[in-house]
C-alpha cells in the first residue's frame, strides 16, 4: 500500500484525484490533508511523516497582484520542503507545474521556480521527485472565473449569462480524468523510469531523468528526478469550444436532447457542462405527452448518440441503484407510477431529492461522480426507462457502489 497525500485536496484537481484514488483501495492509502496544515508546522510535519508519496497541487492561480501569486506559490513549496527536511522525510513528491512555465508571467515563473526548488531538495536528500508540466486542464467541478475558461463558459451558459471571448487562441487541453490517471501511474511507479512520451502527433518529448544513487535498484529509484512533459490530448480554438457549448445549451439544456457522445472530447466536454447545471432547479425535466383517441405517446430520450436503452419494473418500496459513474451519461425516465430519485455528489453530504409521477412523465439525468438511486414511492409497480451512452461491458462497468 502506498500512503499518499494530496496538498490542495479540496481544489479542482485535488478533489478529482482524491475521489479517483479512493477507488484504488487495494493499492493506495489516502492520508487526509487540510489547507490549514500550511499554517501549522506541527500539522504539516505530521502529514509528511505519514506519506510515501505527496502530490503537491496546492497553488494560487489568480490574483489582482501577480506578485502575490508568485510569493504564495513559492511559500507553499518552501514550507513543504522545510517540513520534509525537519522530519527527515523522503516521500516521492509529484509536483503539478504548467506549460505557463514558458510564458513571461509570474504564475509561470512560480511554477518553474517551485519545480526546481523541489528538484534541488530531492537531489540533496536522495529522494524521488516528479515534476509534471501540464497543459490546460478542464473537467467537472472547476471554479468558474478561476480554473479555466471552459469552467467559466459552462457556468455562464447554465446560469443565464453571456460568454465573451477575449482572445480566440488555440488551446492545448487535457481532461482532468486523464491527468489523474497519469498521476496514479506515477505514484505506483514510486519513482521515475527511463522512458519517452509520445503525443498524438507522434512527436517524441524526452523526459529529463537523473539518477543519483547506484547502491541498489530501490535506492536508484528513490534518488531519481524526473521532468514529465504531459502531452495534450485535444487542441481547440476558444471559439470552437464555445460553439460546441452553445449547441449543448440549445440542444440539451433547453430541449433535453443528448448530443453525439461518440467523440471523446465531446463526451468529456458534455460531462463537464452537465455538472454546472443547477440540478435542484433543472430536474425533473417534463416530457411532452401526445394524446389522442388511441392513447398517449411520449418521447423519452432524444439523442444524436448511440448507447443502450433499458426498461424496468420496480415493486413498491424497492430501491435500485446506489452507485455512480465516472464517465457515463445516463437518464432515468419515469413513465408509470411514483418514484423518488436521489443524487449526492461524491465527497459531499447534500442529497438532492426529486419526486416523479408517471401521470406527468419526466426524467432526471445522472451527472458523473454523483451516486444515485431510484425508489418506488407508490403503491403500484413503477415503470422506468433507462438510457446510458455505452453498451454494458462486464469487464469495464464504470459503476461504483456507494449509498446515497
Amino acid at each position: 500500500m502506498i500512503k499518499t497525500g494530496i496538498t490542495g485536496q479540496a481544489g479542482f484537481m485535488g478533489t478529482y484525484l482524491f475521489n479517483f484514488l479512493s477507488l484504488k483501495k487495494d493499492e493506495i492509502t489516502l492520508i487526509p490533508f487540510d489547507d490549514s496544515f500550511f499554517t501549522s508546522e506541527t500539522a504539516l510535519e505530521n502529514f509528511v511523516k505519514q506519506c510515501d508519496a505527496i502530490v503537491h497541487l496546492a497553488a494560487m492561480n489568480r490574483h489582482v497582484d501577480p506578485q502575490v501569486i508568485y510569493d504564495t506559490n513559492i511559500k507553499l513549496v518552501t514550507r513543504l520542503i522545510d517540513a520534509c527536511e525537519k522530519t527527515n522525510s523522503k516521500p516521492h513528491i509529484l509536483f503539478s507545474s504548467s506549460t505557463q512555465e514558458e510564458k513571461e508571467n509570474l504564475y509561470g515563473r512560480s511554477k518553474w521556480d517551485g519545480r526546481h526548488l523541489l528538484e534541488d531538495w530531492a537531489k540533496r536528500n536522495n529522494a524521488a521527485f516528479t515534476g509534471l508540466v501540464i497543459p490546460n486542464v478542464f473537467g467537472p467541478f472547476g471554479n468558474p472565473y478561476y480554473n479555466s475558461v471552459i469552467a467559466t463558459f459552462c457556468h455562464q451558459l447554465t446560469h443565464g449569462e453571456t460568454p465573451k471571448i477575449d482572445v480566440d487562441g488555440e488551446m492545448k487541453l487535457i481532461y482532468v480524468g486523464e491527468v489523474v490517471e497519469i498521476l496514479y501511474n506515477k505514484i505506483k511507479d514510486k519513482g521515475p523510469k527511463n522512458q519517452k512520451i509520445k503525443d498524438k502527433s507522434h512527436k517524441t518529448k524526452v523526459e529529463e531523468i537523473s539518477s543519483l544513487s547506484n547502491a541498489s535498484d530501490e535506492e536508484e529509484r528513490r534518488g531519481e528526478v524526473e521532468t514529465y512533459l504531459v502531452p495534450h490530448t485535444f487542441e481547440k480554438k476558444v471559439s470552437e469550444i464555445l460553439s460546441i457549448l452553445l449547441d449543448f445549451k440549445t440542444g440539451y439544456f433547453e430541449k433535453g436532447i443528448f448530443p453525439d457522445l461518440s467523440d471523446k472530447f465531446i463526451l468529456d466536454l458534455f460531462n463537464t457542462f452537465v455538472c454546472y447545471i443547477d440540478h435542484q432547479k433543472f430536474f425533473p425535466f417534463p416530457l411532452k405527452i401526445n394524446s389522442d383517441e388511441r392513447g398517449t405517446y411520449v418521447e423519452t430520450v432524444k439523442m444524436n448518440s448511440g448507447g443502450q436503452i433499458s426498461f424496468s419494473t420496480t415493486r413498491p418500496g424497492i430501491t435500485r441503484g446506489n452507485h455512480y459513474h465516472t464517465r457515463k451519461a445516463e437518464r432515468f425516465a419515469v413513465i408509470k407510477g411514483k418514484a423518488q430519485i436521489e443524487l449526492r455528489k461524491i465527497g459531499t453530504y447534500k442529497v438532492l431529492t426529486f419526486n416523479l409521477d408517471g401521470e406527468k412523465p419526466s426524467f432526471v439525468d445522472m451527472p458523473i461522480w454523483y451516486t444515485h438511486n431510484i425508489t418506488n414511492a407508490g403503491t403500484e409497480d413503477l415503470y422506468t426507462i433507462f438510457w446510458i451512452n455505452e453498451l454494458f461491458n462486464p469487464q469495464d462497468t464504470d459503476t461504483f457502489f456507494e449509498k446515497v
